[in-house]
This record gives structure tokens, C-alpha cells and sequence, in this order.
């Protein structure tokens, strides 16, 4: 640990100051090519912790991320001088907490964590993130294009880096292993194949639903993205919104009508605990949603089938498998921080592969290709879900709704085309066509916030 920490110290400041590189990286200047042996001065910025007295603010949600740093945050602060305070709040009053804070103009936090899909683009828009653009792609032995093009996607707005990755997830397909085998279908690898094992496994007279997901208008949207973006189509193309297009339709009609036609009753008031609850109750054949919260159906604890859960990545549309593969998380640097450099050694030292696969080994699943691609590092998923992920992060797409900054209005726009074909609207396009507008009214007021 201590000399990776060693080499980390420092490293992002040469983007923005002609400086010594510390820790045996060298001394460089702007146009100067690094040393490969450490000079005296070198060793000797090192022994002093160039850092030494200052102090960040840390703020993070209520998250098993959080929880996996703060016991390794000793290592960093004993190794760089640099005290790191930190803070954790629920993810609502974590939102609320940054909006205060950076609209009064505050320099703290300093580093944060946020949701790239949710808030990025808001705080972006604000001014309210530092891009990280220089320091990330000139940080010696950071490694920066390991991190998958994905999760990479998820945090940039207007091609400027907003933030690093800290936590990905994909959809995939959960299944039943037990009815599969006793039923002889095989896993399907399509959207038909799917259909048609759902059908023939749905018998709700004894108890059986063949398909659950998300029902409610807000939560569905980003399941149904994967529906979405498989059968060739997304939510906007460019400047304008796209949920009318032929592609469109069919895949809001096909998970609509999967829900409304084999999912279990009361689907339309369902978010991920009620689909996954009623999965792990043994009532269900398949389900569509996040890798990241599998330990709700084989947790023994929490399913009466959790030794039958099966994962595969998610059925093929017409475009191929193409579920989201997105950050879900990421760590920001506050624009207005008055401790920059330091708080740029902090976020490479924590998303660094050494840390990622700290973090990773208690389950958190991080953007690092070469941590999955480690066996210590799959240590926290079951070993059948890794390929699984792998896969899903390699073909997956970087958002899981509209990158818009009122996201609010726009899921409940492409939700409300879900909801009407689960309540039994036959003529869809005419409801797409409203929503689409709907969601184009929104992207045209975003330009103008």
C-alpha cells in the first residue's frame, strides 16, 4: 500500500503547475519529459508529504462505497499529510445538502459523491464540478483507459470529465434455473426467446407469473432503456427527442406488455424492492433490473429461491444486446475548492486499481477493467454473475434515461407511455407522439437554463 500512496501523491498537479513530481515519478516541468529516476528533490517533497496540514472535505450518501473507504482513509492520510473529513448523508438530503451548498457559493465539500445521471449534468450546467479532464489523463501510473468507455460515458457532459467512476451497474436477466431445467427451455439470448419462455412458464392459477420488472411510471425508465436501446433506438438522437420512433414503440410495447399480460397483480405501483421481493418469494420466473442488487435474490436471508438464481446478460432486440451499462456513482471535485491539488490526490488515491480492488472485494462493483479481470477481484459477486458483467459493461450503452437536467419530467414523460400499454391502450403512437413532445419541450428549456 505504502508505495502505490507514494506514487499518488501529487501526480494529478503537473496539468495545472510546472511542479516537482513527487514519489519517484520524476521532475518535470510543462514541456520537460518526466525523469524515470526520482531526483533528491523528488525524494525529498516525498519524505515531507507535500500535503502535510491540509485538510478536505469528504461528502458521501449512506452507501456500502462509503462505508469500504473510510476504514482505508488512515493509509491515505498517514501517506499524504492530508486530513479528510467526512460526512454522509441519505441520497435525497445528500442532493439537497450539495444545492444549498453550491448555490451559496461554498468551497466545501470539496470532493463529493453524486449521481452522474441524475445531478451531473445540473451541477455541470452550474459550474458547480471541476473537469477533471487534465488531471486524469496526465496522472503517471493512474491508468486512466481502464476505466470502461461506459462508465467513462456516464460521467461526461459536453465532452468535459464531471467525474470518476465509482460504482457501475448493468441490466441484466435474472432467472430461475429449477423451472428452466424442469420446463427444458433454454436461457433466452433474444427479446422472442424471452417472450416465449415467459409464456410457457406463466401460470398464474398456480401461483406462477412468468415476468416481473419495474411498473411504476418513474422507476420503469431506466429498465425499459435496455428494451429500448436493443431494439436500435434511444430516448434522444442529437438535439431531439426520439421516444416515437417504430423502434421506440416496439420496445415500450414489448416490456409493457410483459408486465401487463404475465407479471404479477399490483405491477403498476411496483419499484425494485416490490419486483425483486415478489422474485425472491419463489412467485416468479423472470426479472429484469440491475446487477447491483442481486444479494436481493440469493441472499438466503431475504429469498426462498436463492439457490435457483440464474444471471444472463440481457436478451437481444433487434440491435443486439445492449443493456445500460452506466456509473451509478462517481466522486466530483467541487469548482469552487480551495484545496484542489489535494483533492485531486485524494479522488486518483480512491479510485486507483489498488483501492478499486478494496472496494470492489466488499462487493462494490467499480469501472476498472483490469480489477474484473483479476480473480481477487471478483471475490465479492457469485462467480456466475461476473462473466455476466464483463459482457454487459463491454456492449452496454452509458445512460439509463434521458440525459436531460430536468430528469424528473422526462421519465415521467417516457413513463407514461409504459403505464397506458399496461392498462390495456391498444393505439400507441399517439401517446408516444404527446410524450415525445413532451420530453422535446423539456430539452429545449434545458438550453435555456
Amino acid at each position: 500500500m505504502k508505495k502505490s500512496l507514494k506514487q499518488w501523491i501529487g501526480i494529478g498537479t503537473t496539468a495545472f503547475i510546472a511542479a516537482t513530481v513527487v514519489a519517484g515519478c520524476g521532475s518535470t516541468t510543462n514541456t520537460a519529459q518526466p525523469s524515470t529516476q526520482p531526483s533528491a528533490g523528488a525524494a525529498a517533497t516525498a519524505n515531507a508529504k507535500p500535503y502535510a496540514g491540509k485538510t478536505i472535505s469528504l461528502v458521501t450518501a449512506n452507501h456500502p462505497w462509503a462505508d469500504a473507504i473510510k476504514p482505508l482513509l488512515p493509509d491515505f492520510e498517514k501517506e499524504t499529510g492530508i486530513k479528510v473529513n467526512v460526512e454522509s448523508f441519505f441520497e435525497d438530503q445528500l442532493t439537497q445538502k450539495l444545492t444549498v451548498q453550491f448555490t451559496s457559493g461554498s468551497a466545501t465539500p470539496d470532493v463529493f459523491m453524486y449521481r452522474p445521471l441524475q445531478e451531473g449534468k445540473l451541477f455541470y450546467k452550474n459550474g458547480w464540478v471541476q473537469p477533471l479532464d487534465d488531471y486524469a489523463q496526465k496522472a503517471k501510473d493512474y491508468d486512466f483507459n481502464d476505466f470502461s468507455k461506459s462508465a467513462i460515458g456516464s460521467t461526461t457532459v459536453e465532452s468535459k470529465l464531471a467525474g470518476i467512476p465509482i460504482i457501475t451497474e448493468q441490466e441484466i436477466l435474472y432467472y430461475r434455473k429449477d423451472l428452466l431445467q424442469k420446463a427444458g427451455i433454454a436461457v433466452p439470448k433474444t427479446m422472442d426467446e424471452l417472450t416465449a419462455a415467459v409464456k410457457k412458464l406463466h401460470d398464474p392459477k398456480n401461483d406462477m407469473y412468468g415476468f416481473v420488472a419495474r411498473g411504476q411510471r418513474s422507476p420503469l425508465v431506466t429498465q425499459v432503456s435496455s428494451f429500448l436501446y436493443s431494439e436500435g433506438a434511444d430516448f434522444t438522437t442529437g438535439e431531439k427527442a426520439s421516444i416515437n420512433t417504430p423502434e421506440a414503440v416496439k420496445a415500450f410495447t414489448t416490456y409493457g406488455t410483459l408486465l401487463k399480460d404475465f407479471a404479477p397483480p399490483g405491477v403498476l405501483n411496483m419499484s425494485w424492492p416490490q419486483a425483486f421481493g415478489i422474485f425472491a418469494q419463489g412467485k416468479v420466473a423472470f426479472l429484469t433490473d440491475a446487477n447491483s442488487l442481486y444479494q436481493n435474490a440469493t441472499d438466503p436471508a431475504k429469498s426462498k429461491v436463492a439457490d435457483q438464481v440464474g444471471f444472463a446478460v440481457f436478451p437481444g432486440g433487434k440491435a443486439g444486446s445492449k443493456p445500460y451499462s452506466i456509473t451509478s456513482w462517481g466522486l466530483a471535485m467541487n469548482a469552487k475548492s480551495g484545496n484542489k491539488d489535494a483533492t485531486w490526490a485524494f479522488i486518483q488515491w480512491a479510485t486507483s486499481k489498488d483501492v478499486v480492488l478494496k472496494t470492489q472485494q466488499k462487493g462494490n462493483p467499480g469501472a476498472r477493467a483490469s480489477v474484473w479481470d483479476k480473480p481477487e477481484g471478483t471475490t465479492g459477486f457469485p462467480a456466475e454473475l461476473v462473466p455476466i458483467i464483463k459482457e454487459s459493461a463491454k456492449t452496454g450503452v452509458d445512460h439509463d434515461r434521458p440525459t436531460v437536467i430536468s430528469v424528473g419530467e422526462a421519465r415521467d414523460a417516457v413513463g407514461e407511455i409504459v403505464q397506458k400499454v399496461m392498462s390495456g391502450e391498444t393505439n400507441i403512437q399517439p401517446v408516444a407522439d404527446k410524450a415525445n413532445q413532451a420530453l422535446q419541450t423539456i430539452m429545449d428549456k434545458d438550453k435555456t437554463r
